[in-house]
């Protein structure tokens, strides 16, 4: 497993010193045992090159891509689909070992379970660096491997604009209050308030035939003494009579009823 908060390799390359390739790469100056890592040796010679790597982006990964194999070819072996070798940052007049190559498979980060986290140099030993995968040999070295899966990406933080932020959640709120606020009504009587109603709904009793139809009343409708007014223009010309005035004025004597009650029946023959 890869050590935590290590980032994957996301290129390797051959150069002569660290002043030849970028500086976000790390030369691999010595190995393991403490010896030189320089892969030309003998009498004479006054260049070299090594081994480096990086996690950073470089023209191989902008993509996004990470190193997640390793192999050493033989000179007559073909290269593996998705392989390809590694880049080379040397002096001039300098190349590399060519019976032996090295090359490596860039895979997206998004389709990658595992990686390579780092990458370490030994002489031809028998010695076995634990947590690592050998390699190979190389130009009189062996070449190991950390390889550990790949932690899934953290989503980055929106940044909302100030339209979005300014659509809060208030006005949802105050929505909810405003139905916790009906369901709290007495005997579970919903209250049908209109924010613009004309009429008075302060509670159930007082609900108006026009609330919820989906018009209004002309102005001079809206009076509520209009009903009053209406009354009184209608009885204005009533005037209320006492019992001695109707009395007089629907005075009857049944004189016609007591006449013809006071007739004798007639005989019958």
């Amino acid at each position: 497993m890869a050590e935590p908060g290590s980032l994957p390799l996301t290129a390797l390359a051959w150069t002569s010193n660290q002043n030849t390739c970028s500086k976000e790469y790390t030369v691999i100056q010595v190995t393991v045992e403490g010896t030189s890592a320089n892969f030309v040796k003998g009498f004479g010679q006054k260049s070299g090159y090594y081994l480096c790597f990086t996690s950073s982006v470089t023209t191989e990964s902008s993509t996004g891509n990470v190193v997640t194999d390793i192999q050493i070819l033989n000179e007559r072996s073909l290269l593996p689909a998705g392989f390809s070798y590694i880049g080379e940052f040397l002096e001039p007049k300098t190349s590399v070992f060519k019976k032996k190559r090295i090359c490596v498979k860039l895979t997206s980060i998004t389709a990658a379970d595992t990686a390579v986290f780092d990458i370490k140099l030994t002489g031809k030993s028998k010695q076995i660096l634990q947590s690592y995968e050998r390699i190979g040999e190389i130009g009189g070295f062996c070449i190991w491997c950390k390889k550990g899966k790949i932690s899934e990406p953290k989503p980055k933080p929106r940044n909302l604009s100030m339209e979005m932020r300014g659509l809060s959640l208030d006005s949802t709120n105050q929505a909810n209050t405003k139905v916790a606020a009906v369901s709290s009504q007495s005997n579970g009587r919903p209250s049908l308030e209109r924010t613009t109603s004309l009429h008075d709904s302060s509670n159930v009793y007082g609900i108006s035939a026009m609330d919820g139809v989906p018009f209004t009343l002309h102005p001079k409708f809206e009076n509520k003494n209009l009903a009053t007014n209406v009354l009184s223009s209608s009885f204005a010309d009533l005037r209320i009579k006492s019992l001695t005035d109707i009395e007089n004025e629907y005075s009857y004597a049944f004189v016609v009823e007591r006449s013809a009650s006071a007739r004798l029946p007639h005989r019958v023959c």
